[in-house]
């Protein structure tokens, strides 16, 4: 490949941009839009240009609108909820007016989920030290599962609950220690093509095998999706984890309801740090449940270590879901719909290039 010594002229440089830029006229109409616009919002740049800022976003309730009517504003906002075709989105915003064309704004979006792409892209540095304690506490713990078996064994029927108990909470511990392993792991499975329905149903199965399992679950599949670029294993794990958060979450509701969709999302991308590259994810897998939904002072710190709203739960599960989904290269978010009344999380995947026979052959 030779390399050209001359440098890209401007329209070149915004092509090459991995997040959405907009050109607005005065009248807020989209004069420009780059390749990543047309990922991001599902239209071509020749059918972007010419329409108006209002017809392609819903900026309602995101507190943005009101400060874009200031003519010289600049405008950082992240993390915001917006529309986008129908479609809330949580996306990170900046408006840039042109000193030298009055009136005149660039817009850059891009999905906030890049973020948490970043972040997947290699285990917690914070998760480092507690992977390392835990193989330090695993030796200790043995000698004590060892050691109460012992006295076990000195000890009448009656009076082995005391070293019954300490085999119990020993075993607690270390499944907790494992999990916090996992948490902080390098090791990065094998991904490959993977059939998804057949993947869900798996995880439905395992599920609905849980003793008084009684949730009615709704398929809404779109049956012409292709293979995704997965880890079966991985796959089927974090659906099983969603599926019984799920059920858990809405069993004592009177008709307790669990849906799974599926389906195609255009224009989803998110920056894949250790790839250097942007990455597609229009693969799309939500569970929703109706249950009475997350504490709301929890709901933006679910993905984080030992948060919960269980009693008796250990915050692990949700951080090991996104975790799991990063190493596959793909992206976990959570919502909470008040007007339906459900609880949803989404799973953006990549598509994989192979059907499913030629990985496993």
């Amino acid at each position: 490949m030779t390399l050209s010594a001359k440098a890209p002229d401007p329209r070149a440089q915004i092509s090459g941009l991995v997040f959405a830029l907009i050109v607005l006229d005065p009248h807020f109409v989209v004069v420009e839009a780059n390749p990543a616009a047309e990922d991001l919002l599902g239209q071509s740049a020749k059918r972007l240009v010419g329409m108006v800022l209002s017809d392609l976003l819903d900026l309602r309730g995101s507190g943005v609108e009101n400060r874009l009517d200031r003519e010289n504003a600049q405008l950082i906002a992240r993390g915001v909820m917006i529309g986008i075709a129908g479609h809330e989105r949580r996306v990170n915003l900046t408006v840039s007016p042109l000193s030298t064309h009055l009136g005149w704004r660039v817009l850059t979006l891009t999905d906030a989920g890049q973020e948490d792409m970043a972040a997947n892209s290699g285990p917690d540095v914070s998760l480092k030290a507690p992977s390392i304690l835990a193989h330090e506490i695993k030796n200790p713990l043995a000698a004590i599962r060892g050691a109460g078996q012992l006295l076990a064994r000195k000890l009448e029927q009656g009076d082995r609950a005391l070293t019954d108990v300490i085999s119990e909470e020993v075993d607690r511990i270390a499944r907790l220690i494992d999990r916090m392993q996992e948490l902080g792991s390098n090791t990065q499975e094998p991904v490959g093509p993977v059939n998804l329905h057949e993947s869900i149903r798996k995880a439905i199965a395992t599920s609905r095998a849980r003793p008084g399992t009684m949730v009615e679950f709704v398929e809404e599949f779109d049956p012409s999706l292709p293979p995704v670029l997965a880890n079966r294993d991985l796959l089927e794990q974090v659906l099983i984890n969603l599926i019984v958060n799920a059920i858990d979450a809405c069993s004592d509701r009177d008709e307790p309801r669990i849906s799974i969709r599926t389906r195609f999302v255009s224009g989803l991308a998110a920056n894949v740090l250790r790839f250097g590259t942007a990455v597609r994810l229009p693969i799309e897998v939500s569970v929703a449940d109706n249950g009475p939904g997350l504490d709301p002072s929890l709901a933006e710190h679910i993905f984080e270590p030992f948060v919960t709203s269980k009693r008796n739960g250990q915050g692990l599960g949700l951080p090991l879901v996104k975790k799991m989904v990063g190493d596959m290269g793909g992206r976990v978010s959570h919502r909470r719909d008040p007007k339906a009344g459900l609880t949803i999380f989404k799973i953006h995947l990549a598509l994989s290039d192979r059907p499913p026979e030629t990985a496993n052959g």
